[in-house]
């Protein structure tokens, strides 16, 4: 992650793209303006802005316009230092994956674990849709036919969690940047997989409209024909409203919705006030509430979720953080 050297170096930043008036930048304009503005006497101060590239103003004025000064290139460092906290996670170009395919389906909340992570730092990939229904994209692979299905230059990796902390480990290979886990991301990272995870089916799917919502959101990505997302559209929503019926009873949910707002009041609890769970910048449990919550975020259920709880304002900076996909639709 960049770091700011200095303010020196800030004001030099600010100055390069600040647009001038006759040559000089408008920050020195403002600085102009705050000598006049400090000066009470009318007459005076036209005389110290006629004067003030002659450097006769007064030791009041200086020190007016000095404070102007140090309290821009206070916030404009502020500002700057935020963007960085917030920047992507860089990837030491040795350490890059080179060539990263991932089979997905568009809404489910595993895969979209993988790609807020990839997208995160910054790694290119290539997305397969998988036909929910024929599978047809991922029959190369005999002995798994779930996903997300990651290759990763020639290697098959499969079950989120196993495929995070692979590549983990593999863009951060040596001591210098070994990736650590403590007890508190390791415990968040559990609870989204044991927990979280469970209780979107029942919210995606929870009435028919909603089910048709979802899966017109699914085929409108990826490679499908016509009759195909006819298909998956209408067939797939059908079996998702009733499997997720059976979901919600599996896991003794009484109300779909309310056990959403739950878990999200539960998250920001967990982060007591800052910014990330990961401190001043996500770690992996960030990474893995905001991949599955991704993909509800702008159907009904994820409105509904951020209009009656707090977890707008983290889901906020998470999108800042992870920033623009790198993906690429195969």
């Amino acid at each position: 992650m960049r770091r700011i050297s200095g303010i020196p170096a800030v004001y030099r930043a600010v100055s390069a793209g600040v647009p001038s008036v006759n040559g000089n930048p408008i920050h020195s304009r403002l600085f102009q303006a705050a000598l006049l503005s400090t000066n009470s006497n009318n007459s005076s101060a036209r005389s110290h802005w006629r004067s003030y590239n002659r450097i006769t103003a007064d030791q009041s004025a200086r020190a007016a316009a000095h404070a102007v000064a140090g309290t821009m290139l206070f916030s404009l460092a502020a500002i700057a230092l935020v963007e960085e906290v917030h920047a992507k996670e860089p990837v030491v170009p040795e350490f890059r994956p080179k060539d990263v395919v991932l089979y997905q389906y568009e809404a489910c909340p595993f895969c979209n674990k993988v790609k807020a992570f990839l997208d995160y730092y910054d790694i290119t990939y290539k997305i397969v849709e998988v036909n929910p229904l024929s599978k047809k994209e991922i029959k190369w692979s005999d002995d798994y036919k779930k996903v997300p299905i990651l290759m990763v230059d020639g290697e098959k990796m499969v079950n989120s969690s196993d495929i995070i902390d692979k590549l983990a480990k593999k863009i951060h290979p040596d001591d210098a940047y070994s990736v650590t886990e403590d007890d508190e991301e390791k415990k968040w990272r559990g609870w989204v997989d044991n927990h979280l995870i469970h209780i979107l089916s029942p919210n995606i799917y929870r009435s028919t409209s909603e089910a048709l919502e979802s899966f017109e959101y699914i085929t409108s990505h990826g490679n499908f024909s016509y009759t195909e997302r006819l298909t998956v559209k209408y067939a797939g929503a059908a079996a998702m409203y009733f499997i997720s019926k059976k979901l919600k009873k599996k896991y003794n949910i009484t109300d779909e919705r309310t056990a959403l707002y739950e878990a999200a009041e539960t998250w920001v609890d967990a982060l007591k006030g800052r910014d990330f769970l990961g401190g001043a910048k996500p770690n992996l449990a960030d990474l893995a509430v905001f991949g599955v919550l991704r993909p509800i975020r702008y159907l009904k259920s994820g409105r509904d979720m951020v209009e009656h709880t707090r977890i707008g304002d983290w889901y906020s900076r998470m999108e800042n953080a992870v920033g623009a996909s790198p993906k690429i639709q195969a």
